[in-house]
């Protein structure tokens, strides 16, 4: 059984929904997002461990801090692939971008082979179900192009410039802007 819990988040972003098992953070979703229908939910109380770490951990970094902790979170089921692109995302500073390729680089290297596919990882990426405290905000696309965000862009863009990140150096998918 999940349990959840909305996160009321500062006025630039959508709530934030988390989910556990009451053991761990299972999930993190701005609520809205296309990952959020995935899953059965139940309310539990705020005080439970998994989430009352998880809102400390939230509440500094939306105070624009870098939290100096990571709550226990636990992914279900994640393949090998998954559970390395978890892996890289974790080690990508706070406050710096990194593109797919980068990530995909980084496990060929790790792997020993010559290449990896970008979209590979994106997949990956886009599968991460724990947003923020795994942060695939920070991942982005060739020429720091915006892109595939479950979240949201605007999302995306907010946690950037939050961050620090200068935002005209970022663009935006066709036809898209914030």
């Amino acid at each position: 059984m999940l349990f959840t819990w909305t996160y009321s988040t500062p006025k630039n972003f959508d709530d934030i929904i988390l989910t556990s098992d009451d053991q761990a953070l299972t999930g993190l979703y701005f609520a809205g997002s296309k990952d959020i229908s995935e899953h059965a939910l139940k309310t539990a109380e705020k005080t439970s461990r998994p989430f009352q770490e998880s809102i400390d951990w939230l509440d500094a970094y939306f105070a624009g801090e870098n939290p100096q902790f990571i709550p226990k979170f636990r992914l279900q089921d994640p393949t090998s692939f998954r559970q390395e692109v978890a892996e890289v995302m974790l080690s990508i500073p706070y406050g710096q971008v990194v593109t797919y390729q980068d990530i995909a680089n980084k496990i060929a290297d790790k792997r020993g082979i010559p290449s990896m596919s970008a979209q590979a990882v994106g997949g990956a990426v886009g599968w991460n179900p724990i947003c923020l405290i795994i942060p695939c905000h920070r991942v982005v696309g060739k020429d720091k192009q915006l892109t595939g965000y479950a979240g949201g862009l605007k999302n995306k863009y907010q946690l950037l410039k939050l961050e620090g990140q200068d935002m005209n150096q970022f663009t935006w998918p066709k036809g898209g802007h914030y």
